[in-house]
């Protein structure tokens, strides 16, 4: 019998089966926060170590806000001379934090202990961020230099029980200059987690020199993904079937992936670089043919390599910074014919096929090495690697646009910090196949950070033995973005259709709510088990642990997808009676219940299948 069951003394079983997750999660959205007591810190009190001679250093602080503050340090030498390695550092008492969070935090980053992170151009992001159990800011604190090599250490010392911080620059080799200056941001509001980190994306994308690109519709639509479903191996006959059936299931976009350009099958990089398509020889009746599926096409590219068989090679000897991966090196971008050949390669393939984006890969490794030389001499017109890496990008970006407005750029983690906005304007979950929570928690530290940038998941993908419900699982942690599916759809059967079809035309009627709404990443200590999008007449939430959703203000329309292995859904709802009609969908889109119900205050359980979804409407 279909039924709403409300109970009162069950509470308090649900909460004890939930343990810490659930009362995380509670207290966040409740908006009951514990009182916070101001951590004794000043950016005056930071202390700055090294032997800085012959620079001098100056410092001042800006308050941008109650407990935001600015701490701007510049170096100035009168000589020009390679500069020193320098040590920011200060401390704060470990008061109601629970857990840290950084651009590389995954399933095994659970605690605070110990919180490194190095970035640069191409890797990861400067800001670190402490909450407590209600997901309310701590201490958030980010640097404005997103180009060179910035290492943060972050730790709990025991003997003090505070968290010792130390941000250290010019630990990689970098080329002579006179001067330096560089911003570090400190926040201690006592606002949710999130909105301190996109105050920090907002602080960077307000830089001259981080503008980011802008985002084209098609870069928010499904996509289709060759790799893990065909890896090098690709047949252009086989992959148009898949493609007409991706078509009728919600897909606008496919990425051909590596192999279309080599029929190489190892999985190595050894003939990467010349760029030509043996694995789709035809390449412009392929995306001729794409095309009129009303499809776009986007071509993988890995920019840095040349393999050592490849015709390529010999033209860029003595132009190598390093030997990079499988059989492949990596060019020097610092040479002027290093960047006009890769910026060539991109614009005659957009020219020649009509392709309609690149995902452009291996980025992080343009870096230099003990033998790089860090002069603009011997054929070089930059000395700094990373200065020569944002010349690339940015002249990459602009030469395409110029060609094609709407152009798509897909970067993966872990490039995806502020300057590689500026260079592209899709950002993926880094590889994770078969690995739901993994690539739920990458896609929210994405959203966390991206702000308008379109996020993607990662290629989900899934056994065709697997129940409809365990594969629905695959989809539904990746609800919050962009979704990527590789799979062989011609061998999946009919239910595994039916589910795919059914959730990637959710997630395009609703992606104004799940993209572009307020984001809640609730609970990163315990790896995202809710996840939220907000908006003044809409919520969706994605249920990844049985935990309660706690929905304390009144909202006409409540969409919950259900991606735990149980077949219930508790709301503990804080308004007054209404009068509401919900919904209940199976993981395949059947509706399997319709209902009015006069919703009082309080906790209601709601019986929905599993990887199914709950709506709730006003009446």
């Amino acid at each position: 019998m279909t039924r709403l069951i409300r109970y009162f003394f069950g509470i308090l079983a649900a909460f004890f089966m939930i343990a810490g997750s659930a009362s995380s999660v509670q207290s966040q959205q409740t908006g009951r926060q514990d009182s916070f007591h101001t951590l004794p810190f000043h950016p005056d009190s930071v202390k700055i170590e090294g032997e800085l001679d012959p620079f001098h250093i100056d410092r001042s602080v800006r308050k941008l806000d109650k407990n935001l503050y600015e701490l701007k340090l510049t170096l100035t030498s009168a000589q020009t001379v390679i500069p020193p390695e320098f040590t920011v550092k200060w401390r704060f008492p470990s008061n109601d934090l629970y857990a840290f969070w950084n651009s590389k935090t995954g399933v095994d980053k659970v605690n605070f202990f110990n919180s490194p992170i190095t970035s640069r151009a191409a890797r990861n992001m400067p800001v670190l961020a402490y909450l407590n159990h209600a997901d309310q800011n701590r201490f958030t604190f980010a640097i404005s230099d997103a180009l060179r090599k910035v290492e943060i250490d972050s730790y709990i010392k025991e003997e003090d029980a505070h968290v010792h911080n130390a941000v250290t620059f010019f630990s990689e080799k970098v080329p002579e200059r006179n001067s330096y200056s560089v911003r570090i941001r400190f926040d201690l509001r006592d606002i949710r987690y999130e909105k301190a980190l996109n105050g920090v994306a907002r602080w960077w994308s307000d830089m001259n020199r981080y503008k980011p690109a802008s985002i084209p519709d098609q870069a928010m639509k499904p996509v289709y993904s060759t790799w893990y479903n065909f890896h090098q191996v690709l047949d252009p006959d086989t992959l148009m079937r898949e493609l007409r059936k991706a078509r009728s299931l919600g897909f606008e976009t496919v990425i051909v992936d590596d192999g279309w350009q080599t029929t190489d099958m190892n999985r190595g990089y050894d003939y990467t670089g010349d760029w030509k398509p043996e694995g789709i020889p035809d390449m412009k009746a392929f995306v001729e043919q794409v095309h009129s599926l009303g499809m776009d096409i986007m071509l993988w590219y890995s920019v840095p390599f040349v393999g050592k068989n490849a015709d390529n090679f010999d033209r860029f000897k003595g132009k190598y910074l390093r030997e990079g991966l499988g059989g492949a090196y990596v060019l020097d971008p610092r040479y002027p014919g290093v960047r006009r050949f890769l910026i060539n390669t991109y614009v005659d393939a957009l020219k020649k096929w009509n392709i309609d984006g690149f995902k452009l890969d291996f980025i992080g490794w343009f870096t230099p090495v003990d033998s790089t030389r860090m002069t603009a001499t011997g054929g070089r017109d930059y000395a700094s690697v990373n200065r020569a890496v944002d010349r690339l990008m940015t002249d990459i970006m602009n030469r395409l646009k110029s060609e094609n407005e709407d152009i798509m750029i897909e970067f993966r983690q872990p490039y995806i910090g502020p300057l590689m906005r500026k260079y592209g304007n899709m950002f993926r979950a880094v590889d994770a196949p078969n690995m739901e929570v993994l690539n739920r928690a990458r896609i929210a530290n994405l959203r966390l950070m991206a702000d308008s940038t379109a996020v993607h998941s990662d290629m989900y993908m899934w056994h065709p033995s697997e129940s409809v419900e365990s594969a629905a699982r695959q989809l539904l942690n990746t609800l919050f973005a962009v979704p990527q599916l590789s799979v062989r759809l011609k061998r999946l059967p009919d239910d595994h259709l039916k589910m795919v079809e059914f959730w990637t035309k959710y997630q395009k009627n609703y992606s104004m709510v799940l993209m572009d709404a307020e984001f809640r990443a609730h609970a990163p200590g315990s790896v995202y088990p809710l996840l939220e999008a907000q908006e003044k007449d809409h919520t969706i939430y994605g249920l990844y642990e049985p935990v309660v959703i706690s929905q304390e203000e009144y909202q006409p329309n409540i969409h919950v997808a259900n991606a735990t292995t149980r077949d219930e859904v508790t709301i503990d709802f804080g308004y007054a009676p209404k009068a509401m009609i919900y919904q209940v969908y199976t993981p395949t889109g059947e509706e399997v219940r319709t209902e009015r119900v006069d919703l009082e205050a309080g906790v209601h359980q709601f019986e929905v299948p599993e990887s199914g979804m709950l709506k709730i409407k006003d009446f």
